[in-house]
């Protein structure tokens, strides 16, 4: 699954593509550590959903690892967090007894410049991660569902809340089935949407049939990018100075559909 993502524009970025968009005045974000995001942080980061009372989009601050309201201590969930940073797309509409399902309706969009995926290749002990986006947009966003999660006193008064999300994954496309190719979630990608399908997503009034024809999206091969890019999970940075997204040449990389691990 996809545990690494880069946000390495800005919020007027987003705001230009959106122009309408309300952003909540708490939102910062450390631009100089967001060429590499991993999920395991449980970072707080920007999301855009749907407020029912006003009709309006709102870019706000949630977590990344949805936390299930029924949880009783986020603490002891903790372990079982990771499990909780993606969705299957196919459980929203296709498991009626899923989580995913019931909270369906809370629909909202990541907004993100790129995410990573690690390829595994016979003999080499590093997998080599890659920069991956849609060709045609520098910025994109990735459809999810968010969640509350609350503790109430006794007389029922909310005394802490947190605010979660995941977003969707898809079965991968030709090329991305060799760059995922390992691991007990191999050949999977991040739902990649063009733009105007990313924004029916959001849409208020958006019924299952509506949510199923977006779920149904598979990206093309021909209109991903993907980047081979050094090592991203190392505390160093890269001795060539350039940012962790940009391109590395791998001594004697292999093209992409030689090589691949047993299956």
């Amino acid at each position: 699954m996809c545990y690494d993502i880069s946000f390495s524009s800005d919020i007027e970025s987003i705001h230009t593509l959106l122009p309408n968009l309300k952003i909540d005045e708490q939102i910062r974000i450390n631009y100089q550590m967001s060429d590499h995001i991993i999920g395991h942080s449980y970072s707080e980061l920007p999301i855009i959903l749907d407020n029912p009372h006003t009709g309006e989009k709102h870019l706000s601050l949630f977590e990344w690892g949805v936390i299930p309201h029924y949880t009783k201590d986020p603490k002891e969930f903790q372990k079982m967090r990771p499990n909780w940073l993606n969705i299957r797309s196919e459980r929203i509409l296709g498991d009626s007894k899923s989580y995913w399902h019931q909270i369906r309706k809370n629909r909202c969009l990541f907004p993100v410049t790129g995410t990573y995926e690690h390829r595994a290749i016979p003999g080499w002990k590093k997998k080599v991660p890659y920069f991956i986006k849609p060709k045609a947009q520098d910025l994109f966003f990735l459809p999810g569902l968010w969640a509350y999660w609350t503790k109430k006193d006794s007389e029922g008064t909310v005394v802490d809340m947190r605010k979660t999300f995941a977003f969707c994954t898809t079965d991968a496309n030709s090329v991305m089935k060799y760059i995922h190719n390992d691991g007990p979630n191999k050949w999977r990608m991040p739902l990649f949407l063009p733009f105007d399908l990313s924004q029916r997503w959001v849409e208020p009034d958006l019924g299952d049939a509506g949510m199923q024809e977006v779920l149904d999206y598979s990206i093309p091969s021909e209109d991903l990018e993907y980047t081979p890019t050094y090592t991203i999970r190392s505390p160093k940075g890269r001795e060539d100075n350039k940012r962790k997204f940009e391109y590395y040449e791998w001594p004697n990389l292999p093209a992409l559909e030689e090589m691949q691990p047993d299956n």
